[in-house]
């Protein structure tokens, strides 16, 4: 399962001093992530840099 904590849009919100996830989700994305037996948010992307580049070397 992939983690919110390392996707790149995961991201900090300084006013609210709170992590939020910024995808453009609506509400029937909202159910399908959280109401199905699969966990994984299909609009997960990595936020390495790093293994973007090694990817492309």
């Amino acid at each position: 399962m992939k983690d919110c904590e390392t996707c790149a849009y995961y991201e900090y919100d300084e006013e609210n001093e709170a992590y939020y996830c910024s995808v453009n989700m609506d509400e029937d994305d909202y159910a399908r992530l959280f109401g199905g037996s699969r966990q994984e948010c299909r609009y997960y992307r990595s936020g390495d840099e790093y293994a973007v580049v090694k990817h492309q070397i």
